[in-house]
């Protein structure tokens, strides 16, 4: 718990509300700019590949990479904030908040909350895509048994034609097994897209909340790689999950403008209601919504990015050097995120 004690002199030198705010209008533009760099980098590259014969590899050690950034940045990231927002003396002095660890049990409720829409959405797939899939029927229509002098006998088979965003099962299995992981991939990426947001949401209102210059300041460029390796986690998930270009221009743009914004919304506050970074309603606010999003994040990296790829994957469980290539992306992933930790 940490000690609550009268300011310093040096951290009332650092509270200046001009110099901050002058702070936070830059790290707006920073952080929008590496934003974009870091969601469409994957992206660009995925599409760059795209027909060519490394694209399935390409798209699995990013999304790998990725993997290991969404969990790094839960763990690590997330997670730990959360903790010291609900264990901050203001907050830890006062009941409920000293009687129970909330920041446990709401992560817990956050990952139970992100299999609940795993399995819902999953159940909604099958049943959709089994619907569907039972509309391709050959049917037939008219057989001559006994031959004609006139006509030659015949059969015509007739093929109801597929729904709309349907895939035809007359090649094979495949094609219903791959729209279906399709669909998975998609659900993964969206899913994923939310937690990701409540966090982006946090660390904006923190900043625009925060008055203290010393503080801001290290945080602009902190933040900036933390975008862009957390843009990587997702654009990394989006890339694979093969969407139309104008659902995927709006998921990265989501992701670009939702820190920017909560700076903006902190701001806001600040000038509304005058609680700043430390206020104990925007530490509790800070702890739960942190925790939501972290259990959110850690089920997402475990079981819909990592065990999904590692075990499940056809090119991975087949080819060795590609199982040790895409861990080795998955460890580079979390290391790169977590020694951001010592800045952000």
């Amino acid at each position: 718990m940490a000690a609550c004690g009268a300011d310093t002199a040096r951290t009332l030198a650092c509270r200046d509300g001009h110099a901050a705010a002058q702070l936070k209008l830059i790290s707006i533009a920073v952080i929008f700019i590496t934003s974009v760099v870091g969601i469409t980098s994957p992206v660009l590259l995925a599409r760059h590949f795209q027909g060519k014969p490394a694209y399935d590899r390409a798209t699995l050690l990013i999304k790998c990479f990725a993997a290991g950034v969404i969990l790094s940045t839960s763990l690590v990231h997330v997670l730990p904030d959360a903790f010291a927002a609900l264990s901050d003396c203001h907050v830890a002095s006062r009941h409920p908040w000293k009687d129970y660890p909330f920041s446990g049990l709401v992560t817990m409720i956050g990952a139970i909350a992100a299999l609940l829409v795993d399995l819902t959405a999953s159940a909604h797939m099958e049943s959709h895509t089994a619907h569907s899939h039972g509309q391709y029927e050959v049917l037939p229509v008219a057989t001559q048994e006994e031959p004609d002098t006139k006509k030659p006998s015949m059969s015509i088979e007739l093929k109801v034609e597929p729904v709309a965003g349907a895939v035809s099962d007359s090649g094979g299995g495949h094609s219903h097994e791959e729209m279906v992981i399709r669909l998975k991939q998609r659900l993964v990426s969206q899913v994923l897209e939310i937690g990701i947001i409540f966090h982006s949401v946090i660390i904006g209102v923190t900043m625009g909340m925060s008055q203290n210059q010393c503080t801001i300041r290290p945080l602009v460029a902190a933040l900036a790689f933390h975008q862009i390796f957390e843009g990587m986690g997702l654009g990394g998930c989006i890339a694979q999950a093969g969407f139309t270009f104008g659902t995927t221009a709006y998921m990265c743009f989501m992701f670009a403008v939702t820190t920017p914004m909560g700076i903006v919304l902190g701001m806001i506050l600040f000038s509304v209601t005058g609680y700043d970074d430390s206020s104990p309603n925007a530490l509790i606010l800070e702890g739960l919504l942190g925790s939501f999003s972290s259990g959110i994040l850690i089920y997402m990296a475990l079981v819909d990015l990592i065990a999904l790829d590692f075990f499940h994957n056809k090119m991975m469980t087949s080819n060795s050097w590609l199982r040790k290539t895409s861990f080795t992306a998955l460890v580079l992933g979390s290391i790169s995120m977590s020694i951001l930790a010592l800045w952000a």
